[in-house]
């Protein structure tokens, strides 16, 4: 069983930035691929991003490609996003996720655990 638990969302301009983290638990969290998606209200959850278990393969929605970073401290059990340049699209809650394989997914279905999300507005 793994437990995931989100902090840093909250309020930022436009243009600005936050740096999500999300605290996993389980001795088994580095063998574990790890994804951030997002859900505005009124929409679907749609993936931001993925990691592989070490790190070095990473994904991203075209629409934070180049603005949004995902990394991970295996030594730490904790999965990161930072996200610079910040858009008032960018507002949404976002969920960290772990799946019990080594490879990411976009597909929120593969993915095996969810946290409870944290809250991001951006004001324009």
């Amino acid at each position: 069983q793994v437990q995931l638990v989100e902090s840093g969302g909250g309020l930022v301009q436009a243009g600005g930035s936050l740096r999500l983290s999300c605290a996993a638990s389980g001795r088994t969290f580095r063998n574990y691929a790890m994804g951030w998606f997002r859900q505005a209200p009124g929409k679907e959850r749609e993936f931001v991003a993925g990691i592989n278990w070490s790190g070095g393969i990473t994904d991203y929605a075209d629409s934070v490609k180049g603005r949004f970073t995902i990394s991970r401290d295996n030594a730490k059990n904790t999965l990161y996003l930072q996200m610079s340049s910040l858009e008032s699209e960018d507002t949404a809650v976002y969920y960290c996720t772990a799946r019990v394989v080594p490879q990411p997914s976009r597909a929120y279905s593969m993915y095996n655990y969810w946290g409870q999300g944290t809250q991001v507005t951006v004001s324009s």
